[in-house]
């Protein structure tokens, strides 16, 4: 007679690979155009450095919910980064890993805004509640795109980026109508990351070049300040006035802030070439 001792309590165990290219949007469609691979690129490069700046909240977030909150807000960014940045690299036999960990920093084409590094959570809130404005009205035009890669990853996130959107909201709400210490902070988060909205609505000849398959970035402004405002106006805050900043990243000209997040992002895959877990 066997005992509790004699067998494997267990049971049988096993794992099975997992299969990472069934996560990405957009099938196994490949780019044949070079403009079209840079505006992948450009947008995926948006997604992953907002990612990797969220996941330093992790553990350090406020309140326990909020770690689980902003990391699961930074999984789903680093999803679209990854179909679209597999998609972009498809067009020269690159990686989804070439692009995000192998090219240096004026390779990247990442906006300023998410460049920004997260200081207090009132910043990072602020920060969000842009980001997060402007993506869905981008995923939302994308959805329609003539290029069906990009428009299957585009649907795909603006369901996500919907949730990451009132979030913003909802936190901006509670920091502007919370304690005067609150309102302060959002305020002055508020007014340091305004100034790097005007970079995302700015045409230049690879929009003319792919009308019907990109979104013209103009035509943008008008809806994502028309929500920015109600949001604010919900509280009595005040749109912030400072003067748009020049800032380059579509140019590969960065924040400050970007090489050091590259850093860390890539060290490991560069100490470590070709290992694999």
């Amino acid at each position: 007679m066997s005992t509790s001792t004699d067998r494997d309590v267990h049971g049988d165990v096993s794992l099975d690979a997992l299969d990472l290219s069934a996560e990405l949007a957009g099938g196994e469609g490949r780019a044949t155009d070079p403009d079209v691979a840079a505006y992948a690129m450009r947008l995926g490069d948006d997604a992953v450095i907002l990612a990797q700046n969220l996941c330093g909240w992790v553990a350090r977030a406020p309140e326990l919910e909020e770690d689980v909150a902003l990391g699961n807000i930074a999984l789903d960014l680093l999803g679209h980064a990854r179909s679209l940045l597999r998609y972009a690299g498809s067009y020269d036999g690159r990686s989804e890993d070439d692009l995000a960990y192998w090219r240096d920093e004026p390779e990247f084409r990442s906006a300023w805004l998410f460049e920004l590094p997260n200081g207090d959570f009132a910043h990072t809130i602020a920060r969000q509640l842009l980001a997060s404005t402007y993506l869905l009205e981008l995923y939302r035009e994308l959805a329609a795109s003539a290029d069906p890669v990009l428009a299957a990853v585009a649907a795909k996130a603006e369901k996500e980026v919907d949730y990451h959107r009132d979030h913003a909201v909802q936190w901006t709400l509670r920091l502007a109508g919370g304690t005067e210490e609150s309102r302060r902070r959002l305020l002055v988060g508020l007014d340091d990351t305004w100034p790097y909205l005007d970079e995302l609505f700015r045409d230049e000849p690879l929009h003319d070049r792919l009308g019907g398959v990109a979104v013209r970035p103009s035509m943008l402004r008008a809806r994502v300040d028309e929500v920015l405002h109600a949001v604010l106006a919900q509280e009595d805050v005040p749109v912030p006035t400072i003067p748009g900043s020049s800032a380059g990243g579509r140019r590969g000209v960065h924040h400050p802030a970007l090489g050091p997040l590259l850093a860390e992002m890539q060290v490991l895959a560069r100490r470590h070439p070709g290992a694999t877990w």
